[in-house]
């Protein structure tokens, strides 16, 4: 059997995780003594430039840690065909700060690329960084303090930023159904300010003020190991989107607290994988990412209320409906194809039900 390959499983409670240490012997997260402070694991998919910027300056990073909070970085390739990999050894094998490849032959996807890094961390607390995402000076060493100081905390956030400074959201709400209908309708957009509409990325809050939240972005998280010794990790069975949101409710559940700390600030690129229906008629690959994301909505959905992931699938369904109909006799070109997308839309949510069998089983993945 291949080592990376990964197979459909049922929806199942998830237990505490207990990973082998070779031969199969079991080895508790919590490891009886830390090699280093902090692990941070960058996850890098056919990002080869920004990987490259974000681990000059992740170790520049680590060079400000304080004295004895020793720091490893951990790249796990997922099967990148840029030459990922061939870069990371031949620029960074020499770095002040260990990096350490894990270079897997398939997508193995954000979850499970993490888990597998996780496992092999040394690190008192796991960083998780995209490879878009690079620190601000001090931002690492403000981390682990806030972790130090706050036994409670399972997991931190940041505050994300843009490249010209603006602010993304980045400590949420957990999914409803009311707050995905102020997302898809535009409610949330239109009406930022309202703690009503704009309740799922929380753009009513000062994001200069500390906060606990629900969940916070996995583009920059800190996690402590005893958080994760009581959930386990990443469920595998989200391939990509929902992975955090997951794990979040799970650590939050386990009696942990999930902060936002704004003092902590992270420049991410931050790209629309899933976007709003615009004016162009979707890509293939577009279209691969929005399935994804509604795979994995259903499944959440199902995971966390049970029958309300019909309702998930409703709303989109209705409101796509909604929109074609709205759109597809009007004389204005870029009307028309917005009725065509959403005509696409209604599809591919159709595809996702069917491949989950309504949220109950991940397809095979990679996805």
């Amino acid at each position: 059997m291949r080592r990376d390959a990964i197979f459909s499983t049922e929806l199942a409670p998830i237990a505490p995780l207990q990973f082998s240490g070779g031969k199969d012997r079991p080895l508790s997260l919590l490891l009886p003594s830390y090699n280093c402070a902090v692990s941070i694991i960058v996850v890098s998919f056919n990002t080869r430039e920004l990987l490259r910027e974000c681990l000059a300056s992740l170790i520049a990073e680590c060079g400000r840690l304080p004295e004895g909070s020793a720091a490893e970085i951990i790249v796990v390739d997922n099967a990148s065909r840029d030459g990922s990999a061939e870069m990371l050894a031949r620029e960074f094998s020499t770095a002040a700060t260990p990096v350490r490849l894990i270079a897997s032959e398939v997508n193995l996807g954000f979850g499970v690329a993490n888990n597998r890094a996780i496992e092999a961390a040394r690190g008192r607390f796991i960083v998780l960084l995209n490879s878009d995402a690079f620190f601000h000076a001090g931002a690492l060493g403000r981390a682990l303090a806030q972790m130090e100081a706050d036994p409670t905390a399972g997991v931190g956030g940041a505050r994300l930023v843009n490249r010209d400074g603006s602010w993304q959201p980045a400590a949420r709400s957990f999914p409803s159904i009311w707050r995905d209908a102020c997302l898809l309708t535009g409610l949330a957009a239109r009406l930022p300010h309202s703690r009503i509409f704009a309740a799922a990325e929380r753009t009513w809050a000062d994001p200069g003020q500390a906060a606990e939240v629900d969940w916070v972005t996995g583009a920059f998280m800190i996690l402590r190991r005893e958080a994760l010794e009581k959930t386990g990790l990443f469920d595998s069975r989200f391939f990509l989107y929902c992975e955090e949101v997951d794990l979040c409710r799970r650590i939050q559940a386990a009696g942990f607290r999930i902060l936002y700390w704004p003092e902590i600030v992270v420049t991410h690129l931050h790209g629309e994988s899933s976007r709003q229906v615009g004016d162009a008629v979707f890509s293939e690959h577009e279209a691969q990412v929005v399935l994804w994301r509604m795979r994995s909505q259903l499944l959440y959905y199902r995971k966390h209320h049970g029958w309300q992931a019909h309702l998930a699938r409703a709303l989109e369904e209705n409101l796509y409906a909604l929109r074609f109909l709205r759109n597809r006799f009007s004389r204005i070109p870029a009307r028309r194809a917005r009725a065509l997308e959403a005509l696409r839309m209604i599809a591919l949510m159709r595809q996702a039900w069917r491949e989950t069998q309504g949220g109950r089983v991940s397809p095979p993945a990679p996805w």
